[in-house]
């Protein structure tokens, strides 16, 4: 284990022998951190939290703090639990859980640029990037292959539907359904998030099937109920189905289209 001798790790801590630790950094007792991971300088990873393998921590980084929660008491804390593959660029925050037993969540894969934050309770799943300085309020859940531009606000108990783009600056009040971009304040959808879905090698006619479903959506003077019934009225493919299946579990309410 490559520990610098001015980081403070806790006995209790439990690190892999091939961890790396930087310049500075401070680890609590009761951390667990796996193979491969490296923490660089001025880190600070507070009590319970718990990451994978092959995780990479940059300058400044807080993970496990205690939430933004005026309403925060010590004996409710709950953990932050971190997958493998993560890259956690220089100044990110993430808060601790508080009121869900399973904590604040993170997936695999994750790219978090610099200065993003994240609250308590919140679920981020896998291999989602997250812009310089964007903002994920507490029990908000993400889903996989999402792209969040800089400066992007999201409320707190969102939910952002797989494989969407939310443009810079944008101010998210709503759950965004899967496959859109958005874009506004507060952000409204503005199209598929076309880019993303040739990217992520959907083949042209299940982005034809996607295109076609949110054109019944958006397009044709329905209400959500009625398009709804109109999309489950014929055969569907996976996504369309997820896109109903999303439309239907919302509680905030689905952003509209511009």
């Amino acid at each position: 284990m490559s520990i610098h001798p001015t980081a403070l790790v806790d006995p209790s801590a439990s690190l892999h022998p091939s961890v790396e630790v930087g310049p500075y950094s401070i680890i609590e007792s009761d951390v667990v951190i796996g193979a491969g991971c490296v923490i660089e300088s001025g880190v600070r990873i507070f009590a319970g939290t718990r990451m994978g393998c092959d995780n990479r921590v940059c300058h400044g980084a807080v993970l496990g703090a205690e939430p933004q929660d005026l309403g925060f008491n010590p004996e409710n804390s709950r953990p932050l639990l971190i997958g493998d593959h993560n890259r956690f660029r220089e100044g990110v925050n993430i808060s601790r859980g508080v009121k869900t037993e399973g904590g604040t969540q993170i997936g695999d894969h994750n790219y978090f640029m610099c200065g993003f934050h994240a609250g308590h309770d919140c679920r981020l799943g896998s291999h989602n990037v997250f812009g310089p300085n964007s903002t994920v309020a507490g029990h908000v859940e993400l889903g996989e292959h999402i792209f969040i531009s800089g400066l992007v606000a999201i409320h707190q108990f969102c939910f952002i539907g797989d494989h969407a783009m939310i443009a810079g600056c944008a101010k998210v009040v709503k759950d965004i359904p899967p496959y859109v971009t958005c874009d506004g304040n507060p952000a409204r959808v503005v199209g598929l998030n076309s880019i993303g879905l040739r990217r992520a090698e959907f083949p042209g006619a299940t982005r034809a099937a996607i295109k076609r479903a949110y054109k019944i959506i958006y397009h044709q003077q329905l209400n959500t109920r009625q398009a709804l019934e109109q999309l489950a009225e014929t055969p569907a493919d996976e996504e369309t189905r997820r896109i109903i299946d999303f439309f239907q579990q919302s509680e905030r309410g689905v952003t509209t289209h511009r």
